[in-house]
């Protein structure tokens, strides 16, 4: 027998916990909606674990950090989706997607029926076994998506204390993780083959700050070469990276954040794709009538800068996801909604760092303030300018207000007539806007 709602998301990840939290606004009746998630907890905010999670003091741990807290929302305790008639069906992996049958099959082979299905699978972390990297399925080399990672990995950082870590990997990941081992008393070597830190949003200036900082603090950086095999102890537990320039590293410990790919395998060949991602209108419709894409996986018109983009990032999850149940539930009674209008926000918190970025990073770049990474208290940021105006901005060490009036300077991308005028300025340009 099929179970059979109304929606179904797919995922239980950011996005269906916020898409949840819009239908209830919305009025959904209980039963109409479900959740299937292969974790076998309630959504939550993914970026806790790679920060607050693996604290050596107080960490983070659920339910602290469902959803929607992350946004300053209500958490959404497993009880609220139940007080709403919100069936969370959990544990539970759906193997086959039929979009033209419009039903769902699990590994345990149930079957699920739905007449709207939003799709919020989110992305999969990158493993170096997918490579064929000798020895890369040994003992405590660790990547982290979910919360059982994380519990697997906070449980090796107690057993080996003052032990070694090797990271490998220089993203978001890379960074924040590296961090975190850092202040459980490991001794950490970050690996990665760029030439500097975050090449995909990071000048080569922003880098220097960062990796200057972190070198401070004691984390060993190797940059331009990669992992290319690990040895294994008699308990299969990892001993030593070999990197490709012929140096051979000591590790207790290996986390892996070399990227995510778009989970998108159980719609293929069903929907159209764009970029990597389930393409999608400005309100998260695909060119099928019945199904949505939404966070990771959309590839939706950025109607900012005018181009079809797939953006990786929570803020992006949460927003999308509120953007299709509205578009839904409007659709259903005959009304529009407005199309959604993206202004891309990344950041990230570290040590005693934080930063936040807004826009695009196309263009020339003008670097500001403070970036010695030996000051007390770094302020600092990067201007981007394209055909004569500011389309992005970062700033670390911001305030509320000024992390605000970086986020409007992005959004308004006003006329820029002096490049050295601007870089004088520095902060104050924002400011003014």
């Amino acid at each position: 027998m099929a179970k059979t709602f109304k929606y179904i998301i797919l995922g239980g990840g950011v996005s269906a916990g916020y898409a949840a939290r819009e239908f209830a606004k919305q009025g959904v009746k209980p039963g109409e909606l479900a959740i299937i998630s292969k974790e076998a907890v309630a959504p939550y905010e993914r970026p806790a674990l790679s920060k607050a999670y693996l604290f050596p003091e107080s960490p983070a741990r659920l339910p602290g950090f469902h959803v929607c807290v992350g946004s300053g929302g209500e958490r959404l305790l497993p009880e609220w989706y139940t007080e709403k008639g919100i069936e969370l069906i959990l544990s539970t992996e759906i193997v086959k997607v039929d979009l033209a049958a419009k039903s769902l099959i699990s590994a345990g082979g149930e079957t699920f029926s739905y007449q709207i299905l939003i799709v919020a699978t989110g992305s999969t972390v990158i493993r170096l076994t997918d490579f064929g990297v000798e020895g890369a399925d040994a003992k405590n080399i660790f990547y982290l998506r979910e919360v059982d990672d994380a519990d697997k990995l906070y449980a090796a950082i107690k057993a080996k204390k003052n032990g070694k870590a090797v990271v490998v990997g220089g993203g978001y990941i890379g960074l924040e993780l590296s961090a975190v081992l850092k202040l459980n008393n490991i001794d950490v070597t970050m690996v990665y083959p760029e030439p500097w830190c975050m090449p995909r949003l990071f000048t080569a200036g922003i880098a220097e700050f960062y990796e200057g900082y972190y070198a401070n603090k004691g984390v060993n950086i190797i940059k331009g070469t990669v992992a290319v095999g690990f040895t294994s102890n008699s308990d299969g537990e990892v001993k030593e990276v070999k990197l490709k320039d012929g140096r051979v590293l000591e590790a207790d410990i290996v986390v892996v954040g070399v990227g995510g790919r778009p989970q998108t395998v159980l719609v293929k060949g069903q929907v159209e794709e764009e970029k990597g991602g389930i393409k999608t209108d400005a309100f998260f419709k695909t060119n099928l009538s019945d199904v949505y894409a939404v966070g990771d996986v959309a590839t939706f018109p950025l109607k900012l800068y005018g181009e079809l983009r797939r953006v990786e990032h929570v803020d992006h999850s949460r927003k999308s996801a509120e953007q299709a149940v509205k578009a839904i539930k409007a659709a259903e009674e005959g009304k529009t909604v407005e199309e959604y209008d993206y202004l891309p926000y990344f950041y990230s918190r570290s040590f005693d760092l934080s930063w936040q970025f807004y826009g695009d990073n196309v263009g020339d770049t003008v670097l500001f303030g403070d970036n010695n990474p030996a000051s007390s208290k770094p302020k600092f940021g990067t201007y981007w300018i394209k055909d004569g105006k500011v389309v992005g901005v970062f700033l670390e060490g911001g305030t509320p207000e000024e992390n605000q009036a970086i986020a409007k300077v992005a959004k308004v991308q006003p006329p820029v007539a002096d490049v050295n005028q601007l870089a004088k300025e520095g902060l104050s340009f924002a400011s003014k806007i």
